[in-house]
């Protein structure tokens, strides 16, 4: 009898109480969706980005198409904790974080300048941690009882006493070597699509460390504590000028190889002669040849940030596919049918022995890995890394916000949410100020209400984000595209 099968006999079983039989659970008893359900969905995200750039600019078009593949591969990665394991992560702060911290030590060029100043004491301080966990390690298993908790103690205090002076000191030497333009070791200088698996990589480690702590905690505890952990996850980013400038932040990351660089592409006599075919009758139609030029090189202009989209998009779109093809099979694995077997109901799977915390160990770091891939792939499209900017608001409500809309449990689901949520928090802002001028067209701008009404313009997008939620709530409580419920 496999998990489902028991699941399903222990909720349709008789009641010892009145013999009768109780109702089928609601996922067993749901509607057939309809399989053109999710090609019409996604048809009308489609149509909504052609509107934008058939109406308000192609370029905002493309922009919010790149950023919504970063999203979409966000909530697939948050879908997989909680979709398929139901593990409540307020963390996805944290691993996008450590997904754009990757693209700075991968790819930026050392700065030889700073490590000849501190590279050394930061060595000798790496080596002194790794000997004092390995020193803890040790103890932990060759000691027993009060014995361990003071061995364990005393190697931490000797370890802490002796990394500090020498951590201080390489610190202060690094970031005091040009801090206006470095004062940080800088990366490896590798291709920055290198940094994209190095991201997964990094945010799976830390992933590793808070899931050994957390992951034994009830569902509400482990949302406080990955919300916390991530806090202090971007306090160090923030803090730690030797590592990534800080606040100061790191500008001028390396694109990736297909993707050129709008100045050197409108330099190209290839792109020249095709942005001079497409708009051949608008060049044509010019007075003079100076209005010609001029005309010809603003287009090159427009073109050349277009071209730079598009291979982003393709680029990202490449990276999508392959880790929904990758989400999608296992989901229809036996691997994936033990994860939601283990979500509907844990006692069963742990009576089955299926070991559940290392199961829900092994999705977290997954759905963790996908996530730091996917900032990786932000700090690329953004070419700088900014720990000032990530908030929780953006980076783990607004992900939230996708899978819920989108339909938890199911991946096609988080890829549309990722797309309809980016779309709306983009456009309700202009769209709010569109309201608003209406509005207030024939209000004197003296009034309290005309000057309350211009305040609220921009955080109309936080209306708009509850507005849809409660919407889709209402009238699809499962999302736009549920959960299919399989039985075999």
């Amino acid at each position: 009898m496999t998990t489902s099968d028991a699941n399903t006999a222990a909720n349709t079983a008789p009641s010892e109480e009145t013999g009768a039989t109780p109702p089928a659970p609601a996922a067993i008893v749901q509607k057939k969706q309809s399989p053109w359900r999710a090609p019409l969905a996604f048809l009308a995200m489609g149509l909504l980005l052609v509107l934008v750039g058939a109406f308000q600019s192609w370029s905002v078009a493309l922009a919010i198409l790149n950023m919504s593949l970063i999203s979409a591969l966000m909530a697939m990665g948050l879908n997989l904790q909680w979709g398929y394991a139901g593990l409540f992560n307020a963390g996805v702060m944290a691993f996008t974080a450590l997904g754009g911290l990757a693209a700075v030590v991968v790819s930026h060029p050392p700065v030889w300048t700073a490590l000849a100043a501190g590279g050394r004491s930061m060595a000798l301080s790496g080596v002194i941690l790794i000997a004092t966990i390995a020193t803890v390690a040790f103890a932990g298993s060759a000691f027993k009882g009060a014995l361990r908790k003071f061995a364990i103690f005393a190697v931490i205090v000797v370890g802490y006493v002796l990394l500090r002076p020498v951590f201080t000191d390489a610190v202060m030497s690094i970031e005091a070597v040009d801090p206006a333009r470095t004062g940080f070791i800088g990366g490896l200088g590798l291709p920055i699509t290198v940094a994209w698996l190095a991201g997964g990589l990094f945010a799976a480690a830390v992933a590793w460390l808070i899931g050994k702590v957390a992951l034994g905690l009830r569902s509400d505890y482990l949302a406080i504590a990955t919300l916390g952990i991530s806090e202090i996850v971007i306090a160090v980013l923030k803090n730690e000028d030797w590592l990534a400038r800080g606040v100061k932040n790191v500008t001028g990351l390396a694109r990736p190889l297909p993707v050129p660089y709008e100045i050197e592409l409108q330099q190209k006599q290839w792109f020249i002669d095709l942005v001079s075919r497409f708009h051949a009758a608008t060049l044509d139609a010019a007075p003079d040849a100076a209005a010609r030029e001029a005309l010809l090189r603003q287009m090159l202009i427009e073109g050349a940030s277009a071209y730079v989209k598009i291979a982003y998009a393709i680029l990202f779109t490449v990276v999508l596919l392959i880790i929904l093809a990758l989400c999608v099979r296992a989901l229809n694995s036996p691997w994936g049918r033990m994860m939601r077997a283990i979500r509907d109901n844990e006692e069963a799977a742990a009576a089955m022995g299926k070991d559940i915390k290392a199961r829900h160990l092994q999705v977290f770091v997954l759905g963790s890995a996908i996530i730091g891939i996917a900032g990786a792939m932000m700090t690329t499209l953004d070419g700088q890394f900014t720990p000032g900017t990530y908030n929780p608001l953006r980076f783990t409500f607004l992900i939230w916000v996708m899978v819920i809309v989108g339909g938890s449990g199911n991946n096609l689901g988080a890829v549309l949410g990722g797309f309809l949520i980016w779309f709306i928090w983009v456009e309700a802002e202009p769209v709010g100020r569109w309201i608003v001028e209406a509005i207030s067209a024939n209000m004197d701008p003296e009034t309290p209400l005309y000057r309350h009404l211009q305040d609220i313009a921009a955080p109309f997008r936080l209306f708009m984000m509850g507005l849809v939620l409660l919407i889709v709530m209402r009238f699809s409580p499962r999302g736009i595209l549920p959960e299919k419920v399989r039985h075999s």
